[in-house]
């Protein structure tokens, strides 16, 4: 910025030697400001071309701009060459200060990671220490106000937090003992006790930096196309320059006139708009979907997006809260708090949504769970594990049907019929008994679905592994007709049934990223609900939803296409200025100063454009301090901007 300043002060004083300064004083300050603009406005440029040059083998735009400029001052024109420095710095500092605005996003972020927690000794003592000297399993005192240090599970009281910065979520949380609260949230009310589940190094904060970091490294394949293209374009701008003066020299006689008139098309050529459009709505679109609380792992998963014409969803936890209760336990024994102790240690450690209702049961009878080993899932069928009594399982039949017991029991078949979900229990080849479980359609699946079909979507389907019945009750309150919902499916079936469609038309998996990894990874785009804090979610998605808010599906649906017209634009406009530029630089007498006027004007102009998908977002403000919680919402936008400066 300061040497832009001075830039500018030398045009301003090689200026003033036209008007109103008149002779001595007019022939000292106009090579002083002419000075001071080559040297402050093109060194720098030269710097980084020679660096592009020696280091990467590259010929970058800013090599064009500065021979341009020593062009036009050697045909003696160094005031037009000053005015395509100037415009040339001041339109770099400009793109560069509109791109921070995503790289102080993270910086906001980071500013909102607490530096010390007060823990909590095993003797009631109570310290205060710095964050990163937290372990797994120490428990730190949370107090009204305070942001939370690092990744923890609620162990004493009940306050309401502020999960904006994190998950994009506008109202406070609710929570109390066996919730999970996550880095640089806000409690805003109420003291709490919480044991630490993740150390700083591997909280929900530390992991959504590392993955935008990485995202901003996968470039999306437009963006991979404008370097391309700039790169070896500017070979041809440069080698068409000198055959211009060539061909110049040999129709005028005058080496002047062709000298000036290669330089005019060295700027009106120069791709600077073209290599900039792609980059700055790349760039903007990930800074606006960070602050609602989705993660883009680079501009790829973007661009696919907003490609999409066929969204399949898994049912539990997606589509439905995932938020079950157990709602009937029937033990063949008659033994239910026995029936209950065996099933809540086999499920003690599963990330099922199915095992957290189970858990919550026995806690809610205080029934204690036994001690179950050798734990293990089996995806699209249920849990196994040891106990001193032999081999426990859960599960749906297919479970059932794999361990060699037999399910038709009399009474279990009230159950059987029901349109709720049965979770059948046994040991060895034994049936001990079932559980049904109820799920609720979350509230925003509805209108996410009918704004996905709004959009043009042509396609949507809901998977499920669950017995049919519950299918279609949940399917048609979704609004799905009978022939969009699948289920009894395996996970195996999930993943070739989205084979089967992607090699039809672009398809999105949406899935809790917990035993769905194999079909999102299989589909174009797979999308991991409710992600804040889970790591088999953000490793297996291309777009992580914090959240569990269906909404923010259609928004980042709608928020890809927007980015996906707005390149389009950008590029056209761009393709065509140029256009425009180079046929006056070639056939007509196209000044000097106006090319440069409509080459730095056109970058300025994608750039703006680009920008405006910032305003995507729902408009948080700056990061707040703990007190302001409460009042306004932390700006967390993660997109990392790497200068691509055209």
């Amino acid at each position: 910025m300061v040497l832009t300043a001075l830039t500018v002060l030398g045009m301003l004083l090689a200026a003033l030697a036209f008007w109103p300064l008149q002779g001595a004083a007019a022939e000292l300050m106009s090579p002083v400001g002419l000075v001071l603009v080559y040297l402050a406005g093109g060194l720098p440029a030269a710097w980084r071309a020679v660096a592009a040059l020696w280091k990467d083998r590259i010929l970058d735009i800013d090599l064009l701009m500065v021979v341009a400029a020593l062009a036009a001052a050697a045909v003696g024109a160094p005031f037009e060459g000053a005015v395509l420095l100037t415009l040339f710095s001041v339109s770099t500092a400009l793109e560069e200060r509109a791109l921070g605005r995503a790289r102080r996003a993270v910086e906001a972020l980071m500013a909102l990671r607490p530096e010390t927690a007060f823990r909590k000794s095993p003797d009631g003592t109570i310290t205060e220490i710095p964050v990163k000297e937290l372990a797994v399993g120490d428990i730190f005192v949370l107090r009204p106000g305070a942001r939370v240090p690092t990744d923890a599970e609620i162990t004493g009281g009940r306050g309401a937090l502020d999960e904006a910065n994190i998950t994009g979520e506008s109202m406070p949380v609710t929570k109390q003992k066996g919730a999970m609260v996550f880095e640089a949230t806000v409690n805003l009310d109420g003291v709490l006790e919480a044991a630490v589940t993740k150390t700083v190094e591997e909280s929900t904060v530390a992991r959504m930096i590392a993955l935008v970091t990485e995202a901003q490294a996968a470039k999306a394949p437009s963006e991979r196309f404008s370097e391309w293209f700039g790169q070896r374009y500017t070979i041809a701008v440069l080698v068409g320059a000198v055959l211009a003066f060539a061909v110049f020299t040999w129709l005028t006689r005058d080496w002047h006139e062709a000298l000036y008139r290669a330089a005019v098309l060295l700027v009106a050529a120069s791709p600077c708009a073209i290599v900039i459009s792609v980059p700055a709505a790349i760039l903007s679109a990930l800074s606006a979907a960070a602050r609602k609380g989705v993660l883009f792992k680079g501009g790829a998963a973007l661009e696919t997006l907003a490609a999409i014409d066929t969204f399949a969803f898994d049912k539990t936890g997606t589509l439905t809260t995932g938020k079950a209760s157990v709602t009937n336990v029937v033990a063949l024994d008659g033994n239910e708090p026995g029936l209950l102790s065996l099933l809540a240690g086999l499920e003690a450690n599963s990330e099922h949504h199915s095992g957290a209702a189970i858990r919550q049961e026995a806690a809610r009878r205080d029934i204690e769970a036994v001690e179950v080993r050798n734990v293990a899932a089996r995806p699209s069928e249920g849990i196994v594990g040891d106990a001193d009594e032999g081999r426990l399982w859960a599960g749906n039949p297919r479970m059932a049907a794999r361990m060699g017991a037999e399910i038709g029991h009399p009474a279990l078949s009230a159950l059987a019929e029901d349109t709720e979900t049965v979770i059948y229990f046994g040991r060895d080849d034994q049936l001990l008994g079932a559980v049904s479980i109820a799920d609720e359609v979350r509230t925003s699946s509805g209108p996410a679905l009918a704004a996905l079909r709004a959009s043009g979507v042509t396609k949507i389907l809901m998977m499920t592994g669950d017995r049919e019945p519950v299918a279609l009750r949940i399917g048609a309150e979704l609004g799905f007709r009978d022939e969009e919902i699948h289920a009894d499916l395996l996970a195996e079936d999930k993943v070739r049934m989205v084979g089967d469609l992607a090699a039809k038309s672009k398809v999105a998996f949406v899935g809790d990223g917990v035993n769905d990894a194999a079909a999102l990874a299989r589909a174009d785009v797979g999308i991991a609900m409710g992600a804040a804090g889970s790591e088999v979610a953000l490793q297996a998605a291309d777009v992580a939803l914090l959240s569990e808010d269906m909404k923010q599906l259609a928004e980042a649906h709608q928020l890809a296409r927007r980015t996906a017209t707005i390149i389009r634009q950008n590029l056209i406009f761009a393709m065509g200025a140029m256009a425009v530029l180079v046929t006056g630089g070639l056939f007509f007498d196209l000044p000097l100063p106006l090319a440069v006027v409509g080459h730095e004007g056109g970058t300025v102009l994608v750039v703006l454009n680009g920008l405006r998908l910032l305003r995507a977002g729902p408009g948080h403000g700056a990061a707040k301090t703990p007190e302001q919680a409460g009042t306004r919402k932390a700006d967390p936008a993660l997109a990392l901007a790497k200068d691509q400066r055209g």
